[in-house]
Parts: C-alpha cells; structure tokens; sequence
C-alpha cells in the first residue's frame, strides 16, 4: 500500500526535560520508502518549560513538519490525543509518548503489516518477541495483562498489550470515531470502538520498552486502572 505521510501525535505534559529528546530519536528516524513524517505535539497546557523547549527545537529545525496545538486548561492525554488526531493530514497516524519509554526507530516494524497491505491497525506489544523491555513493577504488569485480558473478553480481540502507547491507525478510519474520553481511559475505549468496525484488521507487533518509575515522572496510577475497568464495562458492555 501506498503511504505518502505518517502523522506522529505527541501529547505532552510538563516534557520539558524528554520532549527534545524524543523529537530528535523521530528526526533521526528514516521510513521506509521514503514516507514523510507530520509531527502533531499537543501541549496540555504544561507549567513548565515545554512550550519553549518545542519552539526552540523547532527554530533549530525548520526542516521538520512540526505542528504545535495547546490546550489552555488540563484536559488529560485522552483529550490531546483527540486533537492531535483531528489534527492529522497522513493516511496513518501513530501515537507517540512524549518521554523515551517507547523507541522511534521501530515505526518502521509497525508500518510494515499496513504497507504490505494486510493490516488497516498495529498495536505495538511490551510482551512479545525479544526486544529488550525494562523488568519493572510486578503488579503493574499484571494489571496490564488483566486490563487486556478483560478488554479482549468484550472485544472479542487476543491481543497482548490494550494499554501500549504504540498505535497506529488508519486516518480518516480513527477520524470517524465518536472518542469521549479525556485520560487513560482512551485506550479501551478505542481499542473497544476499533474493534466494532466492519472488516477491521488488526495487528500486533513486538516492540521495546524503556520503563519509567514514578521518581522518573510516570503519571499513569492506579486511579487510572479502575478507570479502565469502568471504560470496559462502558464501552464493552452497556453501550452496543
């Protein structure tokens, strides 16, 4: 399949000391036939520097397609990912945290299944293949599993990983979904809704995992997994 344009959406919350990083690991990155690359960074209204450090990093390199949207209050990553995604011009888009947890360099892994043309979405998987993945938080992980596990009991999906960062989408596909959440709670939702579609394919991917601890800036809690599980029931259950 053709792709001339992949949308890069980057929701960021107080990134200042990571989002230079990240846009530098996308920059470096080549796709394969030479696919573009739209970067979509969606401010949610952060406190400290991060509005300066992209505009800096921007003027250093005019050459990158970068396009900057603030929120002017908190909204949550669920509703920066709704704009960004409103916001994309690629045929595919892929969601990117704003940290150094997940590895640009494997976009190229996710876009395979779409360019070879059997998949329409790629969920990037934590736990599968032989990438190398931080060994972290016991029962964070089983959550994880659990979360997918009862995810994938509504959807009727197998997948490994519903709470990766790593999705890629058909466009106007992703577009044309009704998505409410405003947190965590986009993951089973949109994992829930994409499933509901007609002839969808969906793929999975192995990828690697750089961890974060909460000392390093983690904002996901436990909070947001009862939230998942309401979002599951939600979405899932009562709502057809």
């Amino acid at each position: 399949m053709k792709i001339d344009k992949l949308s890069i959406i980057i929701p960021a919350y107080n990134e200042a000391s990571t989002i230079f990083l990240i846009l530098n690991n996308i920059k470096a990155v080549e796709l394969i036939d030479n696919i573009k690359k739209e970067i979509i960074i969606v401010d949610d209204c952060s406190t400290d520097n991060t509005q300066l450090t992209i505009a800096a990093y921007h003027s250093e390199n005019p050459e990158l397609d970068i396009r900057y949207f603030k929120h002017e209050v908190n909204r949550g990553k669920g509703a920066a990912l709704k704009t960004g995604i409103s916001q994309a011009t690629g045929e595919y888009l892929i969601v990117q945290d704003a940290d150094l947890e997940y590895d640009p360099t494997e976009y190229n892994d996710l876009l395979k299944p779409v360019y070879n043309g059997f998949a329409d979405v790629v969920y990037g998987s934590r736990f599968m293949g032989s990438n190398p993945h931080r060994v972290l938080f016991f029962w964070h992980t089983i959550g994880n599993r659990w979360l997918t596990f009862a995810c994938n009991m509504v959807s009727n999906l197998n997948l490994t990983d519903m709470e990766t960062c790593y999705k890629l989408f058909d466009t106007k596909m992703i577009q044309s979904i009704n998505l409410q959440e405003q947190r965590f709670g986009f993951e089973p939702e949109v994992t829930i809704k994409i499933a509901r579609v007609p002839k969808i394919r969906i793929y999975e991917v192995g990828i690697s995992y750089y961890g974060r601890t909460y000392d390093d800036g983690k904002k996901i809690g436990w909070k947001d997994g009862v939230h998942a599980i309401y979002c599951i029931l939600k979405y899932g259950v009562f709502s057809r």
